[in-house]
């Protein structure tokens, strides 16, 4: 546990943002933070804490146990308590645990009592004991999202630190990135530097993953030697304060590469750069992901990869095979942060849009990335199913000749703002 760093004054008004939003009335509001899970084999360790996001958002506390309540009847910053456990002593001297601020959550029991008869909502962690209306908290989950989609200036502050010690892992990269390097060796190059540079850690799992390791979306790294020439696929962010930078850049490793590279790399970061010029106040997320398909499907028809209309094979879903994931998604607490539809809107059954992973239209104070890639993927490539469907679309004996590139993908994190947008993440080199 440790103390919030979180400027009062900040932290209030934010909860003034959420009490508006979620409109209650009657109801009360209880927000968990979650209890430690122990490792199975009982060595007396656990894994390592988080509290939920939505406890966090409110309170800014790593407080395992600790409840944040609202009455929305008492109105105002007093409708607001912030329950937390009496730190024991042997959590004082094993853990070095401190007393967290707020009200003692012994204290939560009577505080119910004084409301009994009135409906219960329960965000964050599911509470022992407590019963809550689950349609309605549904409703007020999908309210209390949106409500966090826009970064306030304290938020945008960490995500500028999270990118500059994002960008000087980057660079720490860079410099040990030559053929005869382990994916393995630039990963803890990478990392190392986060920390060095301020981080408090990575914000996911580290992706480094050289030539046909890249055509696995979710790579770990591996010992995989680095060879003249293969694609490296890095995706990587730093985190400060749980607020993470989501970076994804593709190298050559030790030279340019082939004719067919360049074009793949050329092609990615052409349609990563207009979906990011389209990053507007009120633009509709799914058209920009659209687009980005049907240019990236254009490109592969020039190469002659793929064959046939652009906008026609992206209706039929045929981009899914060379680009099977959404163009991107909102980021900040975390690295998959508030995404998901507009409140009320229901899951657009186009086809095209089967891999989308947010239906909402950009807002002043989102952070979104964007993130297209193409990839040769043997488990997508090879399916016979696909085969069948597709087989006037694809060129399939250049596809094959292809099989073992791997990928690209090329990411940076857009901030909309009132009048534009500004890449938070510019100062990673492409």
């Amino acid at each position: 546990m440790h103390a919030p760093t979180i400027d009062p004054a900040a932290l209030a008004a934010r909860r003034a943002r959420v009490a508006t939003a979620l409109e209650l009335t009657d109801e009360i509001l209880l927000v968990g933070a979650g209890e430690p899970v122990p490792l199975p084999e009982g060595t007396d360790q656990q894994y390592p804490y988080r509290a939920h996001t939505e406890y966090y958002y409110l309170s800014g506390l790593e407080c395992p146990g600790g409840v944040v309540a609202y009455d929305p009847k008492q109105g105002g910053d007093k409708g607001w308590t912030s329950f937390v456990p009496d730190v024991t002593e042997a959590e004082r001297v094993w853990e070095a645990r401190e007393q967290m601020p707020g009200e003692s959550v012994s204290r939560l029991e009577p505080w119910l009592t004084r409301r009994r008869g009135r409906t219960v909502v329960n965000l964050g962690a599911a509470l022992r004991g407590v019963r809550y209306d689950e349609a309605r908290t549904g409703v007020v989950r999908e309210r209390f999202a949106a409500a966090r989609r826009p970064k306030d200036a304290a938020e945008v502050e960490l995500l500028r630190r999270a990118a500059s010690a994002t960008a000087a892992g980057y660079a720490a990269l860079r410099e040990h990135l030559r053929p005869g390097v382990t994916e393995r060796t630039l990963q803890v190059e990478l990392e190392a530097a986060f920390y060095r540079a301020g981080a408090d850690g990575t914000g996911y799992g580290t992706i480094v993953a050289s030539a046909g390791n890249a055509a696995t979306l979710h790579f770990h790294p591996s010992k995989r030697v680095i060879r003249k020439g293969d694609f490296v696929l890095i995706d990587a962010g730093a985190h400060v304060e749980r607020y993470v930078i989501d970076v994804s850049r593709t190298e050559i490793a030790g030279g340019k590469g082939s004719r067919f590279q360049r074009d793949l790399y050329q092609l990615v970061l052409a349609a990563e750069e207009d979906a990011i010029k389209r990053c507007l106040p009120g633009a509709e997320w799914k058209e920009i992901h659209l687009l980005a398909a049907v240019q990236l499907v254009a490109g592969l028809v020039d190469m002659g990869v793929m064959r046939g209309n652009a906008e026609s094979l992206v209706e039929q879903e045929a981009h899914t095979l060379f680009f099977p994931h959404g163009l991107g998604h909102l980021v900040g607490l975390g690295v998959r942060d508030a995404s998901g539809r507009q409140p009320g809107r229901r899951q657009d059954p186009r086809a095209s849009l089967k891999n989308l992973r947010m239906d909402l239209p950009l807002l002043p104070g989102y952070v979104t990335t964007v993130e297209p890639g193409l990839y040769f993927i043997p488990a997508i490539l090879n399916d016979p199913a696909r085969r069948k469907k597709y087989r006037d679309a694809v060129n399939w004996p250049l596809a094959e000749q292809h099989l073992g590139v791997g990928g690209v993908r090329i990411e940076d994190n857009v901030l909309i703002t009132e009048d534009g947008y500004e890449v938070l993440t510019s100062v990673v080199p492409k």
